[in-house]
């Protein structure tokens, strides 16, 4: 077979056949940023990132030598557009940003690309060298004007001025780790210190235990059984939607032969899986208390169309995961028609309804983050709610600590009652009592 240039391969141990991107020893001494590079066994993966790292050696050779860059839509290596693209390609994207998001930070990355600067060029274009702690703060500003856009008078995108000033600040240090020589070396980090604008943060809407079980119900009757059953695994169990649709839950975890009354639990975020309990056996009377009656009720309706729990069905007797959107505009559709359900209601809401609950439950810290499986007390509390319900739990609490304290106080205060010398009969005097 032909190799792409710069790959070597090499026999393993087991028989199998190792590829190795390997630049000539010649271009070190050059300063070249791309690194050597194991490339797996499997040759059409192989085949494909050696394509990559050779298109990027080639750009850089070119700039070297003061060649324009060739290739279609090649960005200008050392250009803002350029880091963006390598930090698309490097493992703290591929590994940290979750699928659904990839979109959200495509489009970030172009409305820092397009901008224009008042003599008319993008930001792509301009070389990472040249964009100073200076040009930063302008490009801020432009980022809260949104030129261009069409905004009510007085109104700025302070959101989005927030998320591009953080893309931009990971991405520069990602980048500049790889590729040291591109930034300026007195002030690599220009968007370190940036002065973001105070704004109000809008927080996420959590649903209730009923409106959670009134669109299960409903959903049902209308025949998405997959939407009830997502819901519900979210509020119950608290898993993210995302996970749900992707798989992550299967037949397996519930209630397995190896544990019949446990249902297991992935959370691809924090890497963990967590092992609900279904249910409890009282040892006096033998007597079995379900956990989550309701929820197994919706489960019995959930068809078992393969290892996954939630499939649509194309046909056939066949199934395929559904598309996290799919499914969203499917409760979407059906949270309008549902009495009882409110117009907040999400996939997402669910799982932090499900989070405010624990709160509501006067859970501790420690018992929350069990279920919840968060790894910081600061993440865990970002999901619970201040419901009317926590409010009035911890106003009971401190009202109970204050009437306590004024029991202590006036006890403290009154009068004390003479126990010792009290009701004694006066003393003779000496005199009296030699007289």
């Amino acid at each position: 077979m032909e190799l792409p240039r710069h790959v070597i391969p090499k026999r393993l141990a087991s028989g199998a056949t190792a590829y190795y991107y390997n630049v000539p020893t010649k271009y070190r001494p050059l300063k070249c940023p791309v690194s050597n590079e194991p490339l797996g066994t499997d040759y059409g993966k192989m085949h494909g990132r050696a394509k990559v790292l050779n298109e990027q050696f080639d750009e850089w050779d070119q700039a070297r030598k003061g060649l324009p860059i060739s290739g279609v839509n090649a960005p200008k290596y050392g250009s803002v557009d350029w880091l963006f693209r390598e930090y698309k390609a490097s493992a703290a994207y591929l590994e940290k940003v979750a699928a659904r998001s990839r979109s959200d930070y495509e489009w970030a990355m172009d409305e820092v690309c397009n901008v224009r600067t008042k003599s008319g060029d993008r930001v792509g274009d301009r070389l990472v060298k040249t964009i100073s702690p200076r040009a930063a703060d302008k490009l801020y500003a432009m980022f809260l004007a949104g030129k261009g856009k069409k905004l009510p008078e007085g109104k700025q995108r302070l959101r989005t001025g927030e998320k591009l000033v953080g893309l931009c600040r990971k991405a520069w240090r990602v980048v500049h780790r790889l590729y040291p020589a591109e930034f300026p070396a007195d002030l690599p980090f220009p968007w370190d210190g940036v002065t973001l604008k105070v704004r109000a943060k809008a927080k996420k809407p959590a649903v209730t235990r009923e409106e959670v079980y009134a669109f299960a119900w409903g959903a049902i009757d209308k025949g998405y059984p997959e939407a009830a059953a997502t819901a519900v695994i979210c509020f119950e169990w608290l898993q993210r939607p995302e996970n749900v649709v992707a798989g992550y839950i299967t037949w397996a975890d519930y209630r397995a032969p190896s544990a019949p009354s446990i249902i297991k639990v992935a959370h691809h975020k924090t890497g963990t899986i967590a092992p609900h309990p279904l249910e409890e056996t009282d040892e006096d009377t033998g007597e079995v208390r379900l956990f989550y009656a309701d929820a197994e009720e919706v489960l019995a309706r959930l068809p078992r169309r393969g290892l996954a729990m939630v499939l649509m069905d194309i046909g056939d007797g066949k199934a395929r995961p559904w598309r996290y959107s799919s499914l969203n505009h499917v409760v979407t559709r059906l949270r309008k028609s549902i009495e009882g359900v409110p117009a907040h209601f999400t996939l997402d809401a669910c799982r932090h309804g499900g989070m405010t609950e624990l709160e509501e439950a006067e859970l501790t810290d420690g018992q929350g983050r069990a279920l919840s499986t968060h790894k910081t007390q600061q993440s865990y509390e970002g999901y619970a709610k201040r419901s009317t319900k926590r409010m009035l739990s911890a106003t009971r609490k401190r009202h109970a600590h204050v009437l306590a304290n004024k029991l202590a106080t006036s006890i403290q205060n009154g009068a004390p009652e003479g126990v010792q010398n009290e009701n004694q009969p006066e003393p003779k005097s000496a005199a009296n009592a030699s007289g």
